[in-house]
């Protein structure tokens, strides 16, 4: 028994085609409209919270003397002076000792290192530090660099620990960047008869620059503002002098944790005030970070 293949109705495909895309456009439509839910969602929460720390601590922001001076025992006295030199050296420090490392690291696992199965665990292991909690990594620092080392409680133990706390962050987002470059421009610069590391330097990092920086910017934001870490490690809360890399030292995430803690009313307002000044300075580095990845992006 044979049977014959008769061709569906062109108009009938025609039909079927078009309430497909129909389908297909309003299921779209309606992922953009949650999308956009979400992000308005999220623009409202931060809008919320900057209008609450600026209604609190703008006042107390521009006393005199509160970026200026010591801290002080009175809430309406006093200043965050050592706070502040503290974070910045944090932060630099943190990317003079992370960056380097881990666009190193970043650069030898994706060039260099062949494709093994001790790459491929060293690789696992990295993406599973990203996820640790900030106060393992203050008790590793506690470990090593304060007693293994010898630094104490000092401002470079710090920096070293919040450096190990950045290093994971950068590491992944670096490999992700070096790795969307094509690999029809290294084989093009390999053909000419450039070395492998000339490539590297003058095709690559060029072209991963900008994946690479905003890799930079999160982790160091992260580190600058996390307050576990420099607890354990052995920040203090009160200092009447700048701190230096081998002193103890204040940040301006301890001095917020001191600030909320304290009974008297007038330290929520200076605590609102030195979230502030955290914000500008985390926006600062962004900003600088930002334009060196403008400055040195490759279109």
């Amino acid at each position: 028994m044979s049977t014959t293949y008769r061709p569906n109705n062109p108009l009938d495909r025609e039909r079927e085609f078009t309430d497909n895309v129909e389908s297909r456009e309003s299921l779209g439509k309606a992922f953009e409209i949650i999308f956009l839910l979400g992000l308005l969602v999220g623009l409202f929460v931060l809008a919320l919270l900057i209008f609450d720390i600026s209604k609190d601590g703008l006042v107390r922001f521009f006393s005199p003397g509160f970026l200026t001076e010591t801290p002080s025992r009175f809430p309406d006295q006093g200043g965050i002076r050592p706070a502040i030199i503290g974070s910045i050296l944090l932060g630099i420090t943190v990317i003079l000792t992370a960056v380097p490392i881990g666009v190193g690291a970043a650069l030898y696992l994706e060039e260099y290192a062949p494709k093994t199965w001790w790459t491929t665990i060293i690789e696992i292991n990295i993406s599973n530090l990203a996820g640790v909690p900030s106060i393992v990594y203050g008790l590793l620092g506690l470990g090593v660099f304060n007693y293994l080392l010898g630094f104490g409680p000092t401002l470079i133990s710090g920096a070293l620990t919040l450096s190990l706390l950045s290093l994971p962050v950068i590491i992944v987002t670096a490999r992700e960047a070096i790795r969307s470059v094509p690999d029809s421009l290294r084989n093009a610069s390999y053909g000419l008869g450039v070395t492998k590391w000339q490539t590297i330097s003058s095709h690559v990092l060029p072209y991963a620059v900008p994946g690479i920086l905003t890799g930079v910017i999160i982790s160091v934001s992260r580190a600058i503002g996390d307050a576990a870490s420099l607890i354990v490690v052995g920040a203090v809360s009160f200092l009447t002098f700048n701190p230096g890399l081998f002193q103890r030292f204040m940040a301006l995430p301890i001095q917020i944790f001191s600030y909320i803690t304290r009974p008297e009313p007038g330290f929520a307002n200076a605590a609102a005030a030195t979230i502030i000044t955290l914000i500008l300075l985390i926006l600062t580095l962004n900003g600088i970070a930002i334009y060196v990845r403008q400055r040195f992006s490759i279109d």
